[in-house]
């Protein structure tokens, strides 16, 4: 990415580009509606969460690096009020379907902390018994469906979810997370068609952190205006912005409500940043120092912890106290996930769907 390109707000009109044209970007500091918070405690609490969320994080990179996790490990620092905004606007009974960067998914959704960290140490104690790992994050009881290693391969799982529900005459909905990247696989066009085509009650979201792994936006997409990839569809959209969980809930809670009486899916494009590389692994060679430094001036936490502060619900000692009872609490789960056993070599063939001599399996 050249550093002489110019940015360019989200809502900026498509342009025809050569590949060599200046790439654009969605700006990090869109105008600032006036806030709608919510009740007092509700708004404390998705602070709460999004300072969970990070702390988590922050903590599982430390882990990673000391080989306490192995495999890949994508962390959502930066996202998390995308993640907390759109998870606070659905009921316990609708379904949650995320991508591989799923730990703060998990935390939102009410999966416990231990479980979350055990799982990546892969432990017994994981909420997938240690089998799933950083990408498979998976609680049925929370309606969480998954974590998905495979990019847009999260997407028809949904809609199946969504086909159930409208089969079995539920008002459910399923909302869906996946990438900017996953809005080129040939998974996307066949579920959203299939979805509009059958009116199945499916809200996906598209987290544009603006890069799909290490290739920005207009470098991997013709259209750069994400909303409106689903309309030739048949799926309408709309855009929140990912940085300011005020927004992401309003604009969600819009969505779900219209799909859940319409029965009809809608597409939701979250302009976000991932202050951290797509993976653990990440040098993050395309991009600037300067440029994370740019959207870190609207980190959503202090954010939204100044705001809640403005307008009086909050003072700055409990705002200290609520990061201080997150970091208390990964240190708890941390502590948890050490004293946790590895699986037994024999459960390696547990959830295995295979019949054979070779190795053994069931039929569920």
């Amino acid at each position: 990415m050249s550093q002489s390109e110019p940015e360019v707000t989200p809502s900026a009109p498509e342009q025809v580009r050569t590949p060599d044209s200046p790439a654009p970007r969605a700006e990090p500091n869109p105008p600032a509606p006036e806030p709608n918070l919510p009740e007092p405690e509700a708004a404390i609490e998705w602070l709460r969460t999004m300072t969970l969320i990070r702390r988590f994080e922050e903590r599982a990179g430390e882990m990673y690096a000391r080989a306490k996790i192995g495999g890949f490990l994508h962390l959502s620092i930066g996202e998390e009020a995308t993640i907390v905004g759109s998870t606070r606007a659905l009921r316990e009974t609708d379904y949650l379907v995320s991508t591989y960067r799923s730990h703060g998914y998990a935390l939102a959704r009410g999966t416990e902390p231990e479980q979350v960290m055990a799982e990546l140490f892969g432990r017994v104690d994981g909420c997938c018994g240690g089998h799933g790992g950083s990408m498979h994050m998976f609680d049925l009881s929370r309606r969480f469906m998954g974590g998905y290693g495979i990019v847009g391969g999260n997407l028809p799982i949904a809609t199946g979810i969504g086909l159930a529900s409208d089969y079995t005459g539920t008002d459910d909905v399923t909302l869906c997370t996946f990438g900017d990247g996953a809005s080129n696989q040939g998974t996307f066009g066949e579920t959203l068609n299939l979805a509009a085509l059958w009116r199945l009650p499916v809200v996906f979201v598209v987290i544009n952190n603006q890069f799909g792994m290490g290739t920005s936006l207009a470098r991997h997409s013709a259209v750069t205006d994400l909303q409106r990839k689903g309309e030739s569809l048949g799926v309408p959209g709309t855009r929140c912005d990912g940085m300011d969980v005020v927004d992401t809930h309003a604009v969600i809670v819009e969505a779900v409500e219209r799909v859940r009486e319409d029965r009809r899916p809608v597409l939701v494009e979250a302009v976000t940043y991932r202050f951290r590389g797509h993976s653990m692994a990440d040098p993050e060679e395309y991009r600037t120092k300067e440029e994370v430094a740019h959207w870190r001036e609207r980190d959503p936490i202090p954010a939204f912890g100044a705001l809640l502060e403005a307008e009086g619900i909050l003072d700055a000692q409990g705002r200290e106290e609520i990061d201080r009872a997150a970091v208390a609490r990964i240190d708890a789960a941390v502590e948890f996930a050490e004293a946790s056993p590895f699986p037994a070599a024999e459960s390696l063939y547990e959830d295995v769907y295979v019949l054979g001599e070779y190795a053994r399996g069931a039929y569920h």
